[in-house]
């Protein structure tokens, strides 16, 4: 049995800007790198490198890899102005 997972699409709403409230931060330490967060995130600005690398020209702070995080590695943090 085959199983095909499809890379999600660089950010197809565009680039964030200035209206971001919330942004993920990784905890290193706690990573497993399973990627659920690379593979959960609806704009696909996760990268994948030796650990997720968390592009914030394009993320929209949006929380779903903090909720798909199994270990907690990824909390979300009031941006900072």
């Amino acid at each position: 049995m085959k199983t095909t997972t499809s890379k999600p699409e660089k950010a197809a709403m565009g680039k964030t800007g200035s209206w971001r409230v919330f942004r993920p931060t990784l905890d290193e330490e706690k990573c497993i790198k399973c990627w659920r967060c690379w593979i959960f995130c609806p704009e696909g600005a996760i990268e994948r490198n030796d650990l997720p690398c968390i592009d914030y020209d394009f993320c929209k702070g949006c929380g779903v890899c903090a909720t798909e995080c199994p270990v907690d590695a990824i909390t979300m943090k009031r941006e900072e102005k």
